[in-house]
């Protein structure tokens, strides 16, 4: 399942989803009320309200970030977390809440946007209290910048790969290229120089080719099967860019 996910981040919820497959299997029937599928692994309020309401037509009122935005300019005020459930709950259409649900993250996502909503548009403007005005914080993100050195160590049609340590927070166990600290000479020239990014963080990643003897503690991959392991998505961008995996 993780080979399948690779790519995509959020990798705890993979696993979520596993576990939760697992639990309903055992349970032998699927949850049919959001009660009951805030018991499942990785499955918050807001996923059970969401599932329960267009799955089951259970009314029960979803609030996510593009809703939060809808509530916080209807109201014109600012909104504890408390208020934003109670309102959903408040306006929720009873009779079609899974449509409702739909609705409201709809015209969040693509009315009620966060910097310029495009008020002419919208279907409930002469309820809204704010009209485009918001209060809003913006956050400004300060990105980082750093470097990753990689080694490409090759042996016949195999190639070696570690994986993460099981203990770390970011992609425990996943599969990746050895890293190092530096390359093995001053002119060693990398095979491979690309940018990767992940959440508030630019990388600069530099490949180097190596002997097998330089690489330990890990495993040899014949790269006919190299696709099918949990590779991490940087991983996977350094391979296909090489042209060693489809």
């Amino acid at each position: 399942m993780l080979a399948a996910w690779s790519g995509l981040g959020y990798y705890r919820r993979a696993r979520a989803l596993h576990d939760a497959a697992k639990q309903v299997q055992r349970n032998g029937a699927f949850p049919a009320s959001a009660a009951e599928l805030a018991q499942l692994p990785g499955i918050g309020r807001y996923t059970a309200a969401a599932v329960a309401s267009i799955a089951f037509d259970e009314p029960a009122a979803v609030v996510d970030g593009n809703v939060k935005r809808v509530l916080q300019r209807l109201s014109g005020r600012e909104l504890s977390r408390n208020d934003h459930w109670q309102i959903a709950q408040e306006l929720l259409e009873l009779r079609r809440p899974g449509d409702f649900n739909q609705a409201m993250m709809e015209l969040g996502a693509t009315v009620c946007l966060p910097r310029q909503p495009i008020c002419t548009r919208c279907p409930v403007v002469k309820f809204c209290a704010s009209r485009g005005t918001s209060n809003e914080k913006k956050l400004s993100v300060r990105r980082r910048k750093a470097t990753l050195l990689y080694l490409l160590a090759r042996r016949g049609d195999a190639i070696f790969l570690q994986p993460r340590p099981a203990t770390i927070s970011l992609m425990p166990g996943m599969w990746e290229l050895p890293q190092t600290q530096r390359a093995q000479t001053n002119k060693e020239i990398p095979v491979l120089k690309l940018r990767h990014s992940i959440t508030t963080t630019d990388y600069s990643i530099l490949v180097y080719a190596c002997g097998p003897r330089r690489v330990r503690d890990g495993l040899w991959c014949p790269l006919r099967t190299v696709g099918r392991l949990p590779l991490t998505g940087l991983a996977r961008k350094i391979l296909r860019r090489l042209e060693l995996i489809a």
